[in-house]
């Protein structure tokens, strides 16, 4: 048997253990642990490992020997020793923040970055208040439902239309149910139907291994009830508008000979 010995490495030490693979005889293993007391350091070519996050270094932090400053007004300072960046920044109390760490040299904007984080968390916040979060309900049927069974599965599916939520209507098939899909395609074809002007068909319906699937999603009718009387106004507004235009006025000959003020051809 061939062994091998290395000496063992800064703040680890060696050990024996005995692994039995047999009954009658057992095999050594030679172990290693590290000394708590002592710290080592990894190989990472002599730097730190670069953070995984997504912050900009800012400052201090900023480890190029020089950079290329952009003011606060978005104007090019030029290229400046970091330290003079600094010191730039600083009299203006204010941070240099690295908004271009990949270029030669790194590009840096002098800001007040305690106010940009405050900026960007509110528009955040805003563009989660308006989004609009579809949800997804989901009925199942079978293809022998009762007609009880059916009419409550209905309304629970016109309850989720009415709150804006869009329905998966699956078909479960089992067994020997699989040979016949017509009659789950006749459920999905009778429940569009009677939904009507309700709701709209997004997913017709298709086959995925046992099951068959629909989807609908309710159709915008606040949306159709503010057009139409918008519509309405519109279509009015340039008949009321002719009315009030349409005005005799009265010639001004006319009014005088009403009146027996006008003049005769002799009379100067």
């Amino acid at each position: 048997m061939r062994t091998t010995s290395r000496a063992p490495s800064k703040g680890s030490i060696l050990g024996v253990l005995c692994l039995p693979s047999a009954p009658s005889r057992g095999r050594f293993v030679l172990y290693r642990h590290r000394d708590p007391g002592v710290r080592t350091r990894r190989n990472h070519g002599g730097e730190l490992p670069i953070s995984s996050s997504t912050e900009p270094r800012i400052n201090e932090r900023i480890r190029a020997p020089r950079c290329r400053l952009i003011g606060i007004d978005g104007s090019q300072l030029g290229i400046f020793a970091m330290s003079d960046a600094q010191r730039i920044a600083e009299e203006q109390d204010l941070d240099i923040v690295e908004i271009a760490p990949l270029a030669d040299p790194p590009v840096c904007r002098i800001m007040d970055y305690g106010k940009f984080k405050y900026e960007q968390t509110q528009k955040e916040k805003l563009a989660r208040k308006h989004q609009t979060k579809v949800e997804i309900k989901e009925i199942k049927f079978r293809p022998k439902i009762d007609k009880h069974d059916y009419e409550t599965k209905k309304k629970h599916v016109v309850r989720f239309l009415d709150a804006g939520a869009k329905v998966k209507v699956t078909i479960m098939f089992r067994g020997r149910e699989m040979a016949h899909p017509e009659l789950g395609l006749v459920i999905l074809e009778r429940l569009a139907a009677e939904l009507g002007e309700t709701a709209i068909i997004e997913t017709a319906p298709k086959i995925e291994g046992r099951n068959m699937h629909m989807l609908i999603a309710p159709t915008k009718k606040k949306e159709l009830k503010e057009s139409a009387p918008e519509a309405a106004e519109s279509s009015e507004a340039p008949e009321v508008a002719g009315e009030q235009e349409t005005i005799d006025v009265p010639d001004a000959t006319a009014a005088q000979e009403a009146s027996g003020d006008v003049p005769e051809a002799g009379e100067n």
